[in-house]
């Protein structure tokens, strides 16, 4: 485990010195998240323009070592379980492990070992004995693949959560923002297939262009979809937004500002009209 420590702005996937597991403090989870990266190849079937991963690359997840994953999991809560570890590796307020977390290099359910990779990690968590959430972090976009519906059905068994990204209203701001041609019905569908499987929470990701934020109709159409999946029974849990913490390392980061946290709360006032909790993370 390197010394220096965690931050929010700061997630190294390297931090432990391990392949496959890394710790971050995430202001969603409130704590230290212990991260499950299944994309070691930084290949993801997204680019997302406000993406943290240097060198990402368009793609899937390579083969997994299970035997690997279920040591290095288990070595690390060993370790990040202690108050000495938590001392000097996490700050003030977020001095305890509080979820293990799907999320990583890219999209986690392009790897053809998802499901198996959930019952290792579930395995690992049973024999540490902690009480730790597990927590899908998810495009959506393979939610349908039986594969991902065995390993989403285990996370909802084990009372885990889906965290779903739905970050923009129209198709033209989805392919800006994701670098992803998907239409609204595929996106409600993807959503309904994962809802239906797991408890999900809603996360989006808001923040300005050449110094804009989204626009009034933008803003519009991501809640009409809002509307839409509340229409047709799509349960969520929640809906989170956030701002950006981290530096981009895409093309366009330099394109990319905060918005206020005045801003989120707004929208969060519009989420709520609909029917849905909502918290705001700027």
């Amino acid at each position: 485990m390197t010394d220096a420590p965690l931050s929010t702005d700061h997630h190294p996937r390297d931090a432990a010195g391990l392949t496959y597991v890394y710790p971050v403090v995430s202001r969603r989870a409130g704590g230290v998240s212990v991260g499950i990266n299944l994309n070691p190849n930084r290949a993801c079937n997204w680019a997302c323009v406000y993406c943290q991963v240097e060198g990402l690359v368009r793609g899937a997840a390579p083969a997994l070592d299970l035997a690997l994953l279920r040591r290095e999991l288990a070595g690390f809560l060993a370790e990040a379980r202690s108050v000495e570890w938590l001392e000097a590796h996490a700050p003030p307020g977020a001095r305890q492990l509080v979820d293990v977390a799907f999320s990583g290099d890219g999209e986690p359910t392009t790897s053809a070992a998802f499901d198996a990779a959930v019952a290792c990690v579930l395995a690992a968590l049973a024999e540490s004995g902690l009480a730790l959430r597990p927590v899908l972090i998810t495009n959506g976009s393979q939610a349908t693949r039986p594969h991902v519906q065995r390993g989403l059905a285990a996370l909802a068994a084990a009372g885990g959560t889906a965290w779903f990204k739905l970050d923009r209203g129209t198709r033209a701001a989805r392919a800006f923002v994701n670098g992803v041609d998907s239409a609204d019905m595929r996106v409600l569908a993807d959503l309904a297939a994962t809802a239906a499987s797991c408890p999900t929470r809603l996360q989006a990701c808001w923040f300005t262009v050449d110094g804009a934020a989204p626009d009034e109709g933008e803003r519009g159409a991501w809640l009409d979809l809002l509307r839409e999946a509340r229409r047709r029974g799509v349960h969520l849990v929640d809906v989170m937004l956030y701002g950006l913490a981290r530096p981009s390392h895409q093309p366009a980061a330099p394109r990319l500002g905060r918005v206020t946290a005045a801003w989120l709360e707004d929208l969060a006032a519009d989420v709520r009209a609909l029917g849905y909790e909502a918290s705001v993370h700027p």
